[in-house]
């Protein structure tokens, strides 16, 4: 433990070392905020023909770039956030947050990075990597091992899970807020199936926990982080901050408040979402008035697809995945495929698109690239610096050209260009079949052509025989495994 604590410190040092030459007033402040299932089709910016109306994310790309074939590294909620704060694949990693950090002591992360460049960094909103123990604990009077503030944050207010997950309770820095001494009952919404609607699960719970309230206590966290650290961002001698707004929502429990039912096309879940849009404009509007969103990058995006079902979609009119196959898990391009907005005035051209490959393991040597600094060798071994991609979207060359993304059955899916390469038939998470056998004459796996097939609708996988080839190739030199 202590020898890879030493490495944590000194991953931190030589970061310092190699950017002590740089000024803070070069560096932007970075507000990173990472919605909870929503998908690709929910706001207006990525669909036309949305029900949702998100004028803020809608203003956001007006103002920005947006990226149309971003992802996730993984298609549910644990393993994308492990990726996108540690630069790595999370295949890579066999830990697990029910008994432990999921991210290992010791691995640099990209608030521990912007710490070495002289940041400020917070984390608000929801955690769910785990700490020291996992769920075990019994005494909530002491430290929580492990947590945020021992993974690259000076500063966390925040859930330690999923909203419905227990134990529910409030965690500042690493310290308990109130313990959860009482027991939530399960909560379900008739209409919907059991993971969906107002869903939460029974458990321990704090007396004063309110599910309700979650999201709009993560939204004045971080507008308070805003207002309290803006006045000492401006100035040669001004010590920029990194704001990390893990979202509860739109995940379960579907919880709008009196001011936002209603008011969608897609019933509680489209009203939720509005929710969230009006949490993104109120952190940025904290910005503007404070004068510095000229010199902040904010990003927006979604860390997995929706829990939106064939049939509510139907039902309501509203696609949440847009033009994507599947959900929420899956190994289909619903499952990870994100929206992601980057706002940077004068340095990000306005009003932009962009189709290059992202994967969101990709913040951590962007964020390098603008700031200046270098990572370690033995740090982000998945991470490729896009910010040339980001400031001149309409003439930069592609850097990233293959991908590996993780479904919750834990199914591989590799792109390679343009071809995406899934190693059995079926979803590989929540839409139905999640694994089936081929029928007489049919291909074992998938292959599909994204340029032309963005729905995933023609497997190829019996056709080109020579891209399969070269794909299974590929897929065990990025992920060590056997291709089938």
């Amino acid at each position: 433990m202590l020898q890879r604590d030493c490495r944590w410190l000194a991953c931190v040092g030589f970061c310092l070392l190699m950017t002590s030459g740089l000024s803070a007033a070069d560096r932007p402040n970075i507000v990173l905020i990472l919605a909870d299932d929503m998908g690709y089709g929910d706001a207006g910016c990525y669909n036309s023909e949305s029900r949702i109306p998100t004028p803020n994310i809608d203003r956001l790309a007006r103002q920005g770039l947006r990226l149309t074939d971003a992802h996730a590294p993984a298609s549910v909620c644990i393993p994308t956030r492990y990726g996108l704060l540690t630069g790595r694949y999370p295949f890579r990693s066999r830990r697990s947050e029910r008994s432990e950090s999921r991210i290992e002591p010791g691995r640099l992360t990209l608030g521990g990075y912007l710490q070495g460049q002289g940041y400020r960094t917070a984390c608000v909103g929801k955690w769910h990597q785990g700490f020291e123990g996992g769920k075990s604990r019994k005494d909530y009077s002491k430290p929580i091992p492990q947590g945020p503030v021992a993974r690259g944050f000076d500063r966390f207010y925040g859930i330690p899970a999923s909203l419905d997950i227990p134990p529910y309770y409030w965690i500042r820095d690493d310290r308990c807020v109130t313990p959860p001494t009482a027991m939530a009952r399960d909560n379900f919404s008739s209409g919907w199936t059991r993971i969906q609607g107002a869903f939460w699960r029974a458990g321990p719970v704090a007396p004063d926990f309110r599910f309700e309230q979650v999201l709009p206590t993560v939204e004045r966290q971080a507008v308070g982080f805003i207002d309290r650290w803006a006045p000492d961002s401006r100035g040669p001698k001004s010590k920029p901050f990194f704001l990390y707004v893990p979202l509860p929502a739109p995940h379960t429990p579907w919880l709008p408040s009196e001011e936002f039912r209603g008011k969608s096309g897609a019933s509680m879940y489209g009203d939720f979402a509005m929710m969230v849009d009006a949490t993104v404009g109120a952190i940025v509007q904290a910005l503007e008035k404070q004068k510095i969103d000229g010199q902040t990058l904010v990003v927006f995006t979604s860390d997995n697809g929706p829990v939106w079902y064939p049939a509510d979609t139907r039902r309501l009119k509203h696609n949440s995945v847009g033009p994507l196959r599947g959900m929420k898990g899956d190994a289909w391009e619903a499952g990870h495929r994100m929206p992601m907005v980057i706002r940077w005035p004068g340095r990000v051209p306005a009003d932009s698109t962009n189709g290059h490959l992202w994967c969101h393991t990709d913040f951590l040597a962007t964020v390098s690239q603008i700031t200046g600094g270098q990572l370690p060798r033995d740090a982000g071994e998945d991470s490729v610096g896009q910010w040339n991609v980001w400031r001149n979207p309409a003439t930069a060359d592609p850097v990233r050209r293959t991908l590996v993304t993780r479904s919750s059955g834990r199914v591989l899916a590799v792109r390679d260009g343009k071809w995406k390469y899934i190693p059995q038939l079926g979803s590989g998470g929540f839409s139905k079949p999640r694994r089936r056998k081929p029928r007489d004459g049919e291909p074992a796996v998938q292959l599909y052509d994204l340029s032309n097939d963005i729905g995933e609708r023609k497997n190829l996988a019996g056709d080109r025989l020579d891209v399969l080839k070269r794909i299974r190739t590929v897929a065990r030199r990025l992920t060590g495994a056997t291709a089938p």
